[in-house]
């Protein structure tokens, strides 16, 4: 019997400016912070994830091969790509997050209800953690996705 994929679903954003290979990277990680994907989980094979997204098979490749150097993933030949380990606490950790979750699934209803599109809700909440948690020392840019509070892309800033 073959393994069954994880319920995950690959989001490519083409207009952000991030590197198609990363938003998998980013996902797959957002994905093991909140327990969609645990150790043992098949990630979609690039296959999958090709149909999907119509994105190239090398970008997926790219990006499970990055995932591995982490030690998150491992590849099975024949097999597939498997989650090693999670991001964040342990399972019991994360009963105690359920308030804020609730909190903020809330503010989201209330934003969406408000007008505000997926993109404006994204760029508002990166602000308030930049403001609240720093940028880490990367010109008010945000790490993770290559842009600064207002959306502007910065990609390659670090090399200048």
């Amino acid at each position: 019997m073959a393994a069954e994929s994880a319920a995950v679903e690959f989001r490519i954003d083409r207009r952000s400016g991030v590197a198609t290979y990363l938003q998998i990277v980013q996902q797959t990680k957002q994905a093991l912070r909140l327990g969609v994907l645990e150790p043992g989980d098949r990630l979609p094979t690039a296959r999958e994830v090709v149909e999907a997204t119509a994105i190239n098979p090398n970008t997926v490749l790219k990006a499970y091969r990055e995932l591995e150097r982490e030690g998150l993933v491992e590849a099975r030949r024949g097999l597939g790509t498997f989650v090693r380990r999670t991001l964040g606490g342990a399972p019991d950790e994360t009963a105690a997050d359920a308030p804020l979750r609730t909190e903020l699934a809330d503010w989201a209803r209330r934003a969406r209800a408000a007008g505000l599109e997926r993109d404006d809700v994204g760029a508002l909440f990166t602000a308030v953690l930049d403001s609240t948690y720093g940028t880490n020392g990367t010109n008010g840019t945000n790490s993770m996705n290559g842009t600064d509070s207002a959306g502007r892309s910065h990609e390659g800033d670090q090399e200048r």
